[in-house]
């Protein structure tokens, strides 16, 4: 099992959608942080607590991009845990997942 707290281990400032955005994309953590985890680690949790904030951007290119990636949507619901205070923030994570 592996837990990646986005504050302590990307940003306390997470990004835009794409690299070209600027640092601390959604796009470069998905591949740099998300995926090589996903590859090695049976059990994924993402701490979501402590940034700053979050733009719709950066959650969708993560979570909705993992799809496009092509993981399936029972392999990622499987195998990603979202850990959170705020519902709220974790139902629209799994929207962009539903959605994408």
């Amino acid at each position: 099992m592996k837990t990646i707290n986005i504050a302590n281990d990307f940003s306390v400032f997470p990004g835009g959608r794409y690299r070209s955005d600027g640092e601390f994309s959604g796009e470069e953590f998905r591949d740099n942080i998300l995926i090589p985890a996903l590859q090695k680690y049976q059990q994924v949790i993402v701490e979501l607590d402590g940034t700053r904030g979050y733009g719709s951007s950066f959650l969708e290119e993560v979570f909705g991009g993992l799809v496009r990636e092509g993981y399936d949507r029972k392999f990622i619901k499987a195998h990603l845990t979202l850990s959170s205070n705020r519902e709220g923030l974790k139902k629209e994570i799994l929207s962009y997942i539903e959605k994408a």
